[in-house]
């Protein structure tokens, strides 16, 4: 079963001080962290932000082009983790017919902000994401799971870039 998720937060890790995204379900019931490069941060974020870039960013190019060619991006889904790396599709129509693309979940919630398309996380995604050890330390993870728990919706707004 899949779960609609929204992001609630782009900020660093106090911990390992790489960016992570926070996604929550619409009903507000569980919190779901995942941890990107800076770039994919950035183009997130600029997003977010609803920044106009100069000249088109690599995910505005493609999302232009998947239009141009005819095609829809429906929607996104975190489909699998699998050694702390999480994975993603993109599902998309063409002429009536569905297909879907191998993607990093960075790079598909990018294009899913670009599309105004809904972005979704496997249930069982979630459940194993409670157990993700970004950091070699315990001692940290455990710290980084408290504050995970503890995060209130005005930290949840800020944003990197």
């Amino acid at each position: 079963m899949e779960v609609e998720m929204k992001i609630k937060g782009l900020m660093i890790d106090p911990i390992t001080n790489m960016p992570i995204i926070i996604l929550r379900d619409t009903r507000g019931e569980s919190v779901m962290p995942i941890w990107v490069g800076i770039f994919e941060a950035n183009a997130i974020a600029l997003e977010l932000e609803k920044v106009v870039t100069p000249r088109p960013m690599t995910h505005d190019l493609l999302r232009d082009v998947i239009k141009s060619l005819g095609a829809r991006i429906e929607r996104i889904a975190v489909t699998d983790l699998k050694d702390n790396t999480f994975y993603a599709l993109i599902h998309m129509t063409h002429n009536g017919h569905t297909f879907h693309v191998d993607a990093r979940p960075s790079d598909a919630i990018a294009l899913a902000l670009r599309a105004q398309a809904p972005i979704f996380v496997d249930a069982n995604v979630i459940e194993l994401a409670k157990k993700i050890d970004p950091t070699e330390d315990a001692k940290d993870t455990e710290r980084l799971r408290k504050w995970l728990d503890t995060l209130d919706e005005t930290e949840l707004g800020k944003q990197i870039h």
